[in-house]
């Protein structure tokens, strides 16, 4: 429902579940409580909310540390505490430290007498945290049902509905409005001051993300958005997260490869940041590899005027993408490589530029890459291209990739489709 529906389902699932736990815990319910946080967790393992979440839960169970806390922290610990492990050991240090110091309090304060059954149970709980600080043992969590739940969700597809840096404060808070799970590490607590430098500060961020747009020909409000959240995202991850949630009509979605494949070219040193978000893009949406592919083709008819530090970034774009299987080596069907009367010399040098990019790729890559265009008859005269022009503008020049030619050969006539 996340994937199909939007994070926001996921956050609203998250929030109505953080309310019921709080109104089961006063109740005192508790069946209810562990039925819920059974729940969280395993929300956690099928990649609805990330660790740190799961963590701010347990450092504010331990905080109170009462019974059912103890008895609610056994419960994510045997269902994700390794998980919870591998993905943040600094978060788990850091629980380990909150529990420590609520335990040392428990144990130098008087007259609070806990039962002998509530010193077991805190002890178990210690000796299981112990556990899984020293990866001592594995939890229940890789049962043969949840293995078979994550292979399912892989073959829908089910990805990218993560929520970040999510905390427990905001799940519950009843005063939280609008898009709030996309708040970011602004905390309702801040300094009205720390706020107001903040957005001051993405203000001047933002109209200079606008100049530079302004600089690059990005003339539409869709190229300029796109643009600056390109360039803005933390990571491909981020930008990618960014873009599906622009508000773009009609076919402006089409402008975003191409406004990306402009960001990777303006750039003074090739960047694989864009070659990743390209690759995201295409496995998300079929239309954006048909999109890149046009595009790609307009760059192609442009090679004679193109500047070579431009036409040097193109070609090591489109190996990245060959060699991630986000395109094939079909893309370039639309330019007749064995054609001399089309030979010039900038073509001639873009299209060895990008053919050595491809052949210093490992070999059983390479024997991938060109058997991804062996089985299909209408590949022939394609082919043939590749093999003329390999032979005579890319071995000639570069003795040392013989081997790999043969080898590209070869797997061009691996009508099999046999793969390494």
């Amino acid at each position: 429902m996340a994937c199909l529906v939007g994070m926001d389902f996921g956050a609203k699932l998250l929030a109505s579940m953080a309310k019921c736990f709080e109104d089961e815990y006063q109740n005192e319910d508790n069946l209810s409580v562990r039925n819920l946080t059974l729940l969280l967790s395993y929300l956690y393992t099928f990649g609805v909310c990330s660790s740190d979440l799961i963590y701010d839960f347990l450092v504010t169970l331990s905080k109170r540390l009462t019974e059912v806390d103890v008895s609610t922290i056994l419960t994510v610990l045997q269902a994700c505490g390794m998980k919870l492990r591998g993905d943040d050991p600094v978060g788990m240090k850091n629980f380990i430290v909150s529990v420590q110091n609520r335990v040392n309090e428990l144990k130098s304060s008087s007259g609070e007498g806990q039962s002998n059954s509530m010193g077991k149970r805190m002890e178990f709980m210690l000796e299981m945290i112990c556990d899984i600080k020293n990866n001592k043992k594995r939890m229940k969590e890789d049962t043969l049902q949840l293995t078979r739940i994550k292979k399912w969700l892989q073959q829908l597809r089910v990805v990218d509905i993560l929520i970040r840096e999510l905390k427990w404060s905001k799940l519950i808070d009843p005063d939280k409005r609008g898009q709030w799970w996309m708040s970011g590490n602004i905390d309702s607590t801040t300094d009205v001051q720390d706020v107001a430098s903040t957005i001051d500060l993405e203000v001047t961020e933002a109209q200079k993300m606008l100049q530079l747009a302004a600089a690059q020909r990005m003339n539409t409000d869709a190229r300029r958005a796109i643009f600056c959240v390109i360039m803005s995202g933390e990571d491909y991850i981020d930008a990618f997260e960014k873009l599906l949630r622009l508000d773009l009509q009609g076919k402006q979605d089409r402008e975003i490869m191409r406004v990306l494949v402009e960001c990777c070219l303006q750039e003074k040193a090739f960047n694989k940041y864009y070659c990743a978000l390209a690759s995201k893009l295409c496995s998300h949406d079929k239309n954006n590899k048909f999109t890149l592919q046009y595009c790609l083709w307009d760059h192609f008819k442009e090679l004679d005027q193109m500047q070579l530090i431009r036409s040097m970034h193109l070609s090591k774009f489109v190996a990245e993408m060959v060699a991630s299987f986000s395109l094939s080596l079909a893309v370039l069907k639309a330019v007749d490589l064995s054609d001399s009367s089309q030979s010039t010399p900038k073509r001639i040098m873009h299209f060895r530029m990008l053919f050595e990019n491809i052949m210093e790729f490992p070999e059983k890559l390479v024997w991938n890459i060109f058997t991804r265009i062996a089985l299909l008859p209408e590949y022939e005269s394609l082919r043939d291209g590749i093999v003329f022009f390999i032979r005579k503008y890319v071995i000639d020049s570069q003795k040392c990739l013989a081997d790999k030619f043969k080898i590209a050969k070869k797997a061009l006539n691996n009508v099999e489709g046999v793969i390494m």
